[in-house]
Formats: structure tokens, C-alpha cells, sequence
């Protein structure tokens, strides 16, 4: 059972201790922090999943419904673990990007019933495999850790470009409008980070956000349209959708469930080694991929796709040093909070992207410097080795999936995993080359 620690002293201070109670109006700021940074995020591949398979709009809007109050649950698990499920660390859970192009296909190819039962089965399995880490987990060594983090900050630059031009897709992209916004966005968070202190400081990205919206106001930005109609209150749907069960989708998201336990395992060496500054522990690991499973599977039960720790929000710990649990837990709580009162889903989603765009570049650059900062500790004992292993992975990782073309020629399945996801690629080079490079390169 999920429990909280109501009998501590709260104190403001612990804002940056991993435990320890802080004044509730005071955690307030630092959870809705959060939740803006990933919130849009988390609606994205539900609303493009919709957008494909589902043209019914009432369940659009209730899956999208779903999709809050599931990764506010999950969140939460991360934060106070279930028995063995959550890694107790300041983990952001969200919908995940790295099923998209298969869910669209499988969804598109044998409907929305396959979709659900392949992530409730493949939730399982990861989940299962999260418990039995300590089988496994040494496999994957500080220098693929690195490795994988790295890729992961790479990964993100393009979504926080897109949404500095006003995101993929929209008529005004690339506007001085958006530029405009953007920029004072950026600026005002850079500033406040610089020139402010304590409490201040860790809140530059929610300030700089209320500054950038209150521009994007003016300028006639804010879409009210997601008001209209709202009811004041609606209640979550189980299983909405019948779940089906195909082998062949079933192996499918199988594979990709190991993709995203490695993203997991780079996130959760992210905040431990660039955050916390100290190595991340086994338990922790277990549970980080437990949750990130098994919630996988119960977000399938509320009829969405699987949930996976957000990096985002990384970027986030590394700007702030916020890392209190309790306070994250407010922000899960705000986003349970949405799935159930459409009005707070609409004020967080009317929010611009060049608002978010420009906390965005500064978010995903800091994960970036965490996992250089990571290579760095690595080649201490062994420069050589690590410089190969890093460069031959990021360079084949992100080098071959900028050209998805280069596997036109290969099986399905493995189109689906690596073609547009220089993560999985950057894993599985690092760990192969981790295997076979000699341990004493350079120092003969």
C-alpha cells in the first residue's frame, strides 16, 4: 500500500531531499512543474493513436482522460512502491512514444481490441522481468548506461525544436510569432535560473512558462476552444475496449517492451548518477522496470498504450535539484485530478507549444550533459574502452536511424524496433560492443 509520511515536520528545505514532508501549498508549485513539463507529451500519443484508429470523439476524450489518470497512478507507484513495483525515486511515469508507430499499425491492421491485449501481455512480461533483474541487470554496465542516456537527451532535441516553432504540424510553424514566444520563454527561465535564488531558482521553468503564457495571451495564442462543452466531472472507463489477443502483435510489443526497460534503466541511472550523485542500486532498478511494466499492462486496462518513465522530467531534477518525493507526488496527484475534471486538462493543455518549446531546449541539453557527465566517470578507469564503446554506439545509433532507409532491407520486425528509435539501436550496440571489446584496451 502506497503510504505517505504525515507525522514528519514539513519543512520547505526538504524540497531537496529525497524524503521528508514539505508544506503541501509549497510542494503544490514544484508537482505542477512537473506535470507541465511532460503534459502534452503524455496526450500526444493518445491523441495520435485516436486520430488514426478511433474517429469516435466521445472516446477520443475519454481515453485521453484515461491517459492523465493513469500516469498520475503510475508516477505514483514509482514514487511509494507497491511491495517490489517502483524504484521509490523521483520518477515521472507517461504515455510512451517508443509504441507509437507499432500500436498505430497493429491497431490500424486488427483494431483497437489487439492493441489493448498485446500491451496488457507485454506489460507482464516486462514486469516480470523487472522482478527478476537481479538474473540480468549486470548485464548492462555504466558504459551502456551512459550510453543509452546520452542517446536518450539526442533523441529529444527534435521534439523540443518542433514544439519551439509552434509543433509538428501547425499552419503558423516556424512563425517570429512562435519565435517570439519561444524566446522570451527560454530567456525568462535562463534568467530567473541565473539570478535568483533558493526557492526562485527551482521554480525558473514554471515561472518562465507563466511568463511565456502570459505573452502567448496577448498575442492571441491561447486556444479556449478546449473549454467549450466541458462537463464538470467525468469518471474513468475499465477496459473500454474488449482486449484481443494475437501471438504475432503479442511478440511485436514484446520486443518493445525491452527497448523501453532500457530507456527505464537510462533514466533511472540518469537521476541517481546526475542527480542523487550516487550509484543506482539493484532494488531500484527492479523496480523501476516492474512498474514501468506492470502499469503498462493496467493502462491497457483503461484502454491506452503502455506508460514509461519520462526524461523529460529528468532535465527537470537536473535544473532544479527538487527532488523530494512527496512534492513530486503532489504533481501526480494534479494529473489524477485531470483525468477526472476535464476544466484542469484543458487549462494545462491550452498552454502553446513555443511555451513549452523553450523550457523544452533547455530540458532535454541538461540530459544530455548528464550522460556525457556519466562517459566522463567512465573513462576514469578506462578511456579507451569507453571512447569505443560510445562513440561506435552513438555514432551507428544515431547515425543509421537519421536514415531509416538504411534498414528498407531488413525484416519487419526489426524495422519496427530500430528505424526510428536510435535508443533501442544505441542499447544494443553498446551492450554487444560492452561485451566484446577487451577489458584492458589502451592499457597494455
Amino acid at each position: 500500500m502506497i503510504k505517505f509520511n504525515v507525522k514528519s515536520s514539513a519543512k520547505t528545505d526538504n524540497i531537496y531531499q529525497l524524503d521528508g514532508r514539505v508544506p503541501v501549498m509549497q510542494a503544490l508549485p514544484f508537482g505542477l512543474q512537473h506535470i507541465l513539463a511532460m503534459f502534452v507529451s503524455n496526450i500526444i500519443p493518445i491523441y495520435l493513436i485516436c486520430g488514426s484508429c478511433v474517429p469516435d470523439k466521445a472516446m477520443q476524450v475519454m481515453l485521453m482522460q484515461n491517459a492523465m489518470i493513469v500516469a498520475g497512478i503510475g508516477t505514483l507507484v514509482q514514487l511509494y512502491p507497491i511491495w517490489r513495483i517502483g524504484s521509490r525515486l523521483p520518477v515521472v511515469m507517461g504515455m510512451s512514444f517508443t509504441f507509437l508507430s507499432l500500436s498505430i499499425v497493429v491497431a490500424s491492421q486488427f483494431g483497437l481490441g489487439t492493441l489493448i491485449g498485446s500491451v496488457i501481455i507485454g506489460g507482464l512480461v516486462e514486469g516480470v522481468l523487472g522482478l527478476l533483474a537481479k538474473y540480468w541487470i549486470k548485464l548492462i554496465t555504466p558504459v551502456v548506461s551512459a550510453s543509452v542516456v546520452t542517446a536518450i537527451g539526442f533523441s529529444l532535441l527534435s521534439v523540443g525544436a518542433d514544439s519551439f516553432a509552434g509543433g509538428a504540424g501547425a499552419a503558423d510553424f516556424g512563425s517570429s510569432r512562435n519565435w517570439l514566444v519561444a524566446m522570451i520563454t527560454l530567456v525568462s527561465c535562463c534568467v530567473i535560473q541565473w539570478k535568483c535564488k533558493g526557492i526562485w531558482r527551482s521554480l525558473s521553468l514554471l515561472l518562465g512558462m507563466v511568463i511565456g503564457y502570459i505573452v502567448a495571451l496577448f498575442l492571441g495564442m491561447v486556444d479556449f476552444t478546449l473549454f467549450h462543452d466541458l462537463k464538470v466531472i467525468t469518471l474513468p472507463h475499465i477496459l473500454p475496449i474488449k482486449p484481443e489477443f494475437n501471438l504475432g502483435a503479442i511478440l511485436s510489443f514484446v520486443a518493445i517492451f525491452l527497448v523501453s526497460a532500457a530507456e527505464t534503466i537510462g533514466d533511472t541511472t540518469a537521476i541517481t548518477n546526475g542527480v542523487l550523485k550516487r550509484t543506482i542500486t539493484e532494488r531500484e532498478l527492479s523496480g523501476s522496470i516492474a512498474c514501468d511494466g506492470f502499469l503498462s499492462s493496467v493502462s491497457g486496462l483503461f484502454g491506452c498504450p503502455p506508460i514509461t518513465s519520462y526524461s523529460q522530467n529528468i532535465g527537470v531534477l537536473n535544473m532544479t535539484r527538487v527532488i523530494n518525493r512527496f512534492a513530486i507526488a503532489t504533481g501526480a496527484i494534479i494529473l489524477i485530478i485531470a483525468g477526472f475534471f476535464p476544466a484542469v486538462g484543458a487549462a494545462l493543455g491550452s498552454i502553446p507549444n513555443p511555451v513549452l518549446g523553450g523550457c523544452s531546449v533547455i530540458l532535454f541539453g541538461s540530459i544530455i550533459y548528464t550522460g556525457i557527465s556519466m562517459i566522463a566517470a567512465c573513462a576514469k578507469d578506462n578511456p579507451v574502452r569507453t571512447s569505443s564503446i560510445v562513440a561506435l554506439s552513438l555514432s551507428i545509433g544515431l547515425g543509421f536511424t537519421a536514415v531509416p532507409a538504411v534498414f528498407r532491407q531488413a525484416p519487419e520486425i526489426l524495422q519496427t524496433i530500430f528505424a526510428n528509435n536510435c535508443v533501442a539501436l544505441v542499447f544494443v550496440v553498446a551492450c554487444v560492443l560492452d561485451k566484446c571489446v577487451p577489458e584492458k584496451l589502451g592499457q597494455e
